[in-house]
């Protein structure tokens, strides 16, 4: 099974940004900078299955993660090295702010 997985210089950094803008995507995000692959179903988020698959699915389809299917499991990774090319600093400034946020 082929997942769409946009090459990420083609998806608008609106569209980037909007993905980042959300508490949940950020928790997913900070996680896998933190990391390498982690199964989809590992994050604990303290939402859904589901809510957990879309939330998933906008940081595919927004060019941020990449995800590797392996017979009924899902394994996503950051596509940090992409992201620091096209857009030099924006990871480590939205995480770097969004940990602050957190420990305010």
């Amino acid at each position: 099974m082929e997942l769409e997985e946009p090459e990420l210089r083609e998806v608008p950094v609106t569209t980037v940004l909007a993905a980042l803008a959300d508490d949940v995507r950020l928790q997913i995000v900070r996680t896998l900078a933190a990391g390498d692959e982690y199964a989809c179903g590992t994050f604990e988020l303290g939402v859904s299955k589901a809510t957990r698959s879309h939330h998933l699915k906008v940081l595919r389809e927004a060019g941020l993660t990449r995800t590797r299917v392996a017979g009924t499991s899902r394994y996503v990774r950051l596509r940090r090295d992409e992201l620091d090319k096209l857009y030099p600093g924006l990871l480590d400034a939205v995480l770097s702010r969004s940990a602050a946020a957190s420990n305010a």
